[in-house]
């Protein structure tokens, strides 16, 4: 099953099931169809938020329904280290400002 993967800006938006090496400046996975979250999607979602930072991505999840995050935090299993948002509107939002904060920091870098 192909699964879209829509552009929005600067960002990509996708579905869990899959997601490709494109070069951006944030990703968007959204779990919200997840109504379970094992180690191995954990882990699986780690992976690509450290290959989308490596090529220069910031990566947000977005969608965690709040029984898996629930059972997650029972299971000990966490997201260190990787941005999570409620929904799309905020991992937006999110990505925004750190594109905002990511452009002030190389303007600073370069007046001093």
């Amino acid at each position: 099953m192909e699964v879209p993967i829509l552009k929005q800006g600067l960002y990509l938006i996708a579905s869990i099931q899959r997601v490709g090496k494109y070069r951006a400046r944030g990703v968007i996975v959204d779990v919200t169809a997840l109504d379970v979250m094992d180690s191995f999607a954990v882990r699986t979602l780690r992976d690509i938020a450290h290959m989308a930072r490596l090529r220069g991505a910031e990566t947000v999840i977005v969608g965690i329904q709040p029984e898996v995050a629930f059972a997650m935090v029972q299971l000990g299993l966490t997201l260190k280290g990787i941005s999570t948002a409620l929904d799309l509107e905020e991992g937006l939002a999110f990505l925004d400002r750190q594109g905002r904060e990511r452009l002030d920091k190389q303007g600073r870098g370069t007046r001093g």
